[in-house]
């Protein structure tokens, strides 16, 4: 009987490895690490973005395709492709996964607990879902806020436009990141005496027509993070323009593109910020459930100098000295 255990105990262990071993052979093995992104659509600030990651990912010596491979995937705007493109990049088994935008970012979230997510342009991520805290996430996700400097922005505003200028603040309603930063700037506007009134949007299509109806009734519009306007930025700036009223938006991309001015975060440096985050991760230097959300807490000074002009605004010497020295003039 002694004799039967024993050949029962052997075969179990031989059982057991000869699973364990499947396990492992079961996930592909990599000759270099496997960095995957996912992007909701492209714009030109979101551009910025993964430009800056790509380019100071080979200043930390990950060159890619030579020592680090890099799957991109674009949604285009469209939402169902971010489940199919998360679970593609799942699949692959990477080292590390990285979303711009809430979207893609929830999409990877729902995909896989396991492997490290690297937000990027998601301004509150415990509002989106995706950590139990900012500063504690506890998860396998961290990364980087691209909450503008709202007070910055609306001491702008404030100060570029007359005293008793009616504002109005357009966003989309079902993005928590242009929700977060509608919320603060109503918050801040009580606080500096603002007259601000709010306009959403549920996607693009319905731009032309609502912001069409907000200029009808404001002397100057704000946009928040959003990538839904960002993405259809002409539109705005094409209404705005009709009517001679000015835009303050959040990036320097859509200053660039029409709108007068900003204090913004620097989207290329958001990348920056991403890839550094990734290359402690792959080293080993920082684990992502005990890393807490980054913020760029004071933006730089934008201004449209061609746009102030045509719209026969007056630049103040100050902010005008400030966005030569520190930020960016678009002329």
């Amino acid at each position: 009987m002694k004799r039967l255990y024993t050949l029962i105990a052997i075969l179990l262990i031989i059982l057991s490895v000869a699973f364990v071993n499947q396990k492992t052979q079961s996930k592909p093995k990599h000759n270099m690490p496997v960095v995957g992104v996912l992007t909701l659509l492209h714009h030109p600030a979101l551009d910025q973005i993964y430009d800056g990651f790509v380019k100071e990912m080979a200043k930390q010596g990950y060159y890619k395709d030579k020592n680090y491979k890099l799957e991109y995937q674009n949604a285009q705007g469209d939402q169902s492709n971010l489940e199919i493109m998360s679970k593609k990049l799942v699949n692959m088994s990477p080292d590390i996964l990285v979303g711009i935008t809430t979207p893609a970012s929830q999409s990877l979230a729902h995909a896989t607990s396991s492997i490290p997510i690297v937000l990027g342009a998601v301004t509150n991520p415990k509002k989106a879902g995706l950590v139990a805290n900012n500063d504690h996430p506890n998860t396998n996700i961290s990364g980087v806020s691209d909450q503008a400097p709202v007070e910055e922005q609306l001491k702008l505003v404030k100060k570029l436009m007359p005293k008793n200028a009616k504002v109005g603040i357009i966003y989309t309603s079902n993005d928590s990141s242009a929700v977060t930063e509608h919320d603060l700037f109503v918050k801040m506007a009580k606080k500096y005496h603002v007259n601000l009134k709010s306009y959403s949007i549920a996607n693009s299509n319905d731009l032309n027509q609502v912001s069409q109806k907000m200029l009808n009734e404001v002397d100057a519009v704000i946009v928040p993070t959003d990538n839904t306007i960002a993405g259809a930025m002409q539109t705005l700036v094409k209404n705005a323009d009709a009517v001679r009223k000015p835009i303050f938006p959040a990036v320097d991309t859509m200053v660039k593109q029409g709108g007068l001015a900003t204090y913004g975060i620097n989207q290329n440096y958001l990348g920056v910020l991403i890839a550094r985050l990734v290359v402690d991760i792959l080293k080993g230097k920082k684990k992502i459930a005990t890393t807490p959300i980054q913020y760029v807490r004071h933006g730089i000074p934008i201004l449209n100098l061609k746009k102030a002009n045509q719209l026969g605004i007056k630049i103040p010497v100050d902010f005008l000295k400030e966005s030569i020295k520190e930020g960016e003039v678009f002329e």
